[in-house]
Parts: C-alpha cells; sequence; structure tokens
C-alpha cells in the first residue's frame, strides 16, 4: 500500500504532462490579440482599448483593415463577441469567416458572417455562405432580432465531419448538414484560419449596391472581443486530435445535431428572421442543389 501510494504522485503528474501536451492542439485559445492574431492595415486603422481587451477595426475612403489567426484548424468550436458600425453603415462589410488561404484562391474552403450594412434605422442583414474548393452560392440572409451596433454579442461556428452550424448568442440561425453529398459540397478535408475584416461593398451590400457608402460619415468602425477558440490546430503533417475519435465535445454525437431546445429556436428563426435562402431561389437554381432536399433536422 505504502509503495503504490509513493508511486501515485508520479503517475499523476504524467498524466497532467499528457494533458498539458494534448491540450496544446485542443484546448480553447488565451492570450492577447498580438499571441493569436496578425494584422493587415495601416496602424492607423487597429486600435485596442487601454486594457488590450477590445480591439477596433476602421474602415475610411483609404483603407479597410483586417486580422487573421496564426493558427489554422480543422473542426471545433470558433466564437468571439462583435459590436457593428452604428448609424449609417450602408454599403459597409464587416465579415468574421474561416478560410483555407489568405486571400480568395480559386480553391479555397471558406465559412462566412458577412454583416451587411445598413442606412439609418433599417435592421442589419446577416449573411452566411459555405465554399468549397472555390465555389460558394450557399448565401442565406436573415435580420436580426436585436441591433447588433448597441452592444457586443457573439457569433460562433460550430464545424464537424457531420454539420456546420451557424449561431448568434448561442441560437443556431444555419444549419448545413454533411450526407456524403454526391457533388462532395461539404468542406471538411482542409484546416482553416479564422479572418475577420471591415471592407467597402457599396457594389452589393446594401439594397443589391443601390445604396452607396457615405464617407462624410467615416471612420467606420466595428470592435471585437473575447476570441475562443476550442477546435483541433493544425499540425503538418495531420494532427491526431482531428480524427473523429468522438474525444471532442464539438465532435461527439450531440454535436452532430442540434438539441431539441435548439430545434425550437432554429424553427422560430426560420418562420421570422430568413429574408433569403439559396435553395429557394429557382431563379438562380432552377434545379435545386443536392444538399438543400436535406432537412436540418436530421
Amino acid at each position: 500500500m505504502e509503495k503504490m501510494a509513493s508511486s501515485l504522485p508520479k503517475f499523476l503528474l504524467i498524466i497532467a504532462l499528457i494533458t498539458v501536451l494534448f491540450s496544446l492542439t485542443q484546448a480553447e485559445v488565451q492570450g492577447s490579440f498580438d499571441d493569436n492574431f496578425s494584422k493587415s492595415c495601416p496602424e492607423t486603422h487597429f486600435k485596442t482599448s487601454e486594457d488590450g481587451q477590445i480591439w477596433y477595426l476602421s474602415l475610411d475612403k483609404k483603407a479597410g483593415c483586417g486580422f487573421m489567426t496564426k493558427q489554422k484548424y480543422r473542426f471545433g468550436w470558433f466564437s468571439m463577441k462583435l459590436k457593428l458600425v452604428g448609424g449609417d453603415s450602408a454599403g459597409v462589410v464587416t465579415a468574421y469567416y474561416m478560410c483555407t488561404e489568405d486571400g480568395a484562391g480559386p480553391t479555397r474552403d471558406e465559412l462566412d458572417f458577412e454583416f451587411l450594412g445598413n442606412r439609418t434605422g433599417e435592421p442589419y442583414t446577416i449573411q452566411t455562405n459555405v465554399y468549397k474548393n472555390g465555389t460558394g452560392n450557399r448565401e442565406m440572409r436573415h435580420i436580426l432580432w436585436f441591433d447588433p451596433t448597441e452592444d457586443f454579442h457573439t457569433y460562433s461556428i460550430l464545424w464537424n465531419t457531420h454539420q456546420i452550424v451557424f449561431f448568434v448568442d448561442r441560437v443556431p440561425i444555419r444549419v448545413y448538414k454533411n450526407a456524403n453529398y454526391t457533388n462532395n459540397f461539404f468542406p471538411n478535408e482542409k484546416p482553416m484560419y479564422l479572418f475577420s475584416s471591415i471592407w467597402n461593398a457599396d457594389d452589393w451590400a446594401t439594397r443589391g449596391g443601390l445604396e452607396k457608402t457615405n464617407w462624410k460619415n467615416q471612420p467606420f468602425v466595428s470592435s471585437y472581443k473575447d476570441f475562443s477558440v476550442d477546435g483541433c490546430q493544425w499540425k503538418d503533417p495531420f494532427p491526431a486530435c482531428v480524427s473523429t475519435t468522438t474525444k471532442n465535445w464539438w465532435d461527439q454525437y450531440n454535436s452532430w445535431h442540434l438539441s431539441s431546445d435548439q430545434k425550437m429556436d432554429y424553427a422560430w428563426v426560420q418562420r421570422n428572421l430568413v429574408t433569403y435562402d439559396y435553395c429557394q431561389d429557382t431563379e438562380r437554381f432552377p434545379k435545386k442543389p443536392e444538399e438543400c432536399w436535406l432537412s436540418p433536422w436530421e
């Protein structure tokens, strides 16, 4: 008994070391902005709060601003709090998305949140999209049940090999299922970086480009905080945590489909907040894409 007791601390130490090493590729990411991101804009367009916990990106007629994670991920839970540009923001797009590369490459995979600016008093539109091998055209648009310019709200993506779910304040607004489509349109093979940016898109963003950016209101500023990732950090040639072993909550059975409560929230969103769904656009798609036939409830 005494011998067993003396060996127990060594055993616990080994377990602790294994846990630490394992967490380097799986645990939730924390730290400062510079620990996790690199930015791509003039220094004048990126500012932080005094404590460094809130980040401000600005757009003017000269330049926008963006940042990306230094680390790539394949599968997990990805979340950030944003406060969007207030007032007259027509033509301005704030984007928060995942992509396999830095740039609009012809073979990229991508998962998008895009917040489309508005005229004062009009509701913000949130657009989501899914790309596989450079092809997108899977847009959905929603209005929100709150004013996203008054306070921070949480925008999250759950990504595993079974489904992609877009969340706003933990409410699922879009579900994109993987059913081994013959068109192979489910991005699950390539690791992705996380990005955010603010840029001028007045050729299409607000009322199809009819509303132009009013540069008298510059600079346009979007705010960010509480970046959180619980996912598989990519390490070449192939990290152990990427396999679907269900060791991670985001790849366990309960994350393969919506819960009963989430289904109720999702149904409410579909009834009340959807303003565009590519699956219902028979002009663009006379023949529905294959994934449109699969129910998100399954």
